[in-house]
């Protein structure tokens, strides 16, 4: 992969990466066929990274297929599948991690305290590999995008970060590869989280602007449905993901929710 993308940079091409786990859905494929706009050669990653997943989370479990997943990428005309095996980016004795010490410590860092590390690592070997000059990630995992833009600053990498809009489903559910999890009661309790953001800014536009309040109705919103446990629901800076107590500029409404044992994200910009 790195012969082949010096080999590209040399003949003065652009190389486009989306990086994914797999499990392609038509959110990862709307990346994938943006890149296709914007660059010469579109490499499409797939790795699920052992170093996101905390000890009792899903990295077994996680869904795969990567022969689908070749074939819808070939779909839409990618040059290259980069799949690494886990020992060929965490080889014996690895031992260097990235990691952004403030960001990463908010809204999904609470919950998941070793998740971003392992992010900001894989990302960063990846694009050191892939040497990419554009790399589109989805604004569905909003915190994610954020801490990557910084990473890039801080560690003066060469690349344009695009953050690609959310794929929803029909009833307005954000496209995941987890939602494979729900059953069918769940699947009908997972539309909430959508029309919670939808209903947040309706408040908004009533002028309340107090978050507190915004939370709370949230809150209660979202519980009323079957099997819902919320993670987190927090208002804040874009840019810092600090808590706000007004929304009195463009907000982050971001939440995550257990439904059953599946734990979903959502966010939305809060506008006044």
């Amino acid at each position: 992969m790195h012969a082949v993308a010096s080999a590209s940079r040399l003949k003065g091409q652009t190389i486009v990466l989306v990086p994914t786990m797999g499990f392609l859905h038509e959110g990862h494929l709307s990346l994938v066929r943006q890149g296709r706009k914007l660059g010469n050669q579109l490499i499409v990653s797939i790795f699920v990274n052992p170093t996101q997943f905390g000890p009792n989370e899903d990295f077994e479990d996680y869904p795969r297929d990567f022969n689908r997943d070749v074939q819808m990428v070939a779909q839409e005309n990618a040059d290259i599948v980069f799949a690494p095996e886990a020992a060929d980016i965490y080889p014996a004795n690895f031992q260097t991690f990235v990691n952004t010490t403030n960001l990463s410590n908010k809204l999904c860092g609470l919950s998941r305290p070793s998740h971003f590390k392992g992010v900001t690592t894989v990302v960063a070997k990846l694009f050191n590999i892939v040497q990419p000059h554009i790399a589109i990630f989805g604004k569905k995992d909003f915190q994610q995008l954020i801490i990557i833009r910084q990473m890039v600053c801080d560690l003066n990498f060469d690349i344009k970060i695009i953050g690609a809009a959310t794929f929803r489903e029909s009833d307005g559910l954000a496209m995941s590869s987890r939602n494979t999890y729900l059953s069918q009661r769940q699947r009908s309790s997972a539309p909430a989280l959508y029309q919670a953001l939808l209903n947040a800014q309706k408040m908004v536009n009533a002028n309340i602007k107090k978050t507190s309040t915004l939370i709370q109705k949230t809150t209660q919103f979202i519980e009323a449905r079957p099997e819902t446990q919320i993670d987190y629901i927090a208002i804040c800076d874009p840019r810092t993901l600090e808590d706000l107590k007004l929304v009195k500029q463009p907000a982050l409404m971001a939440l995550a929710v257990k439904i059953g044992r599946t734990r979903l994200i959502d966010n939305m910009i809060l506008t006044p």
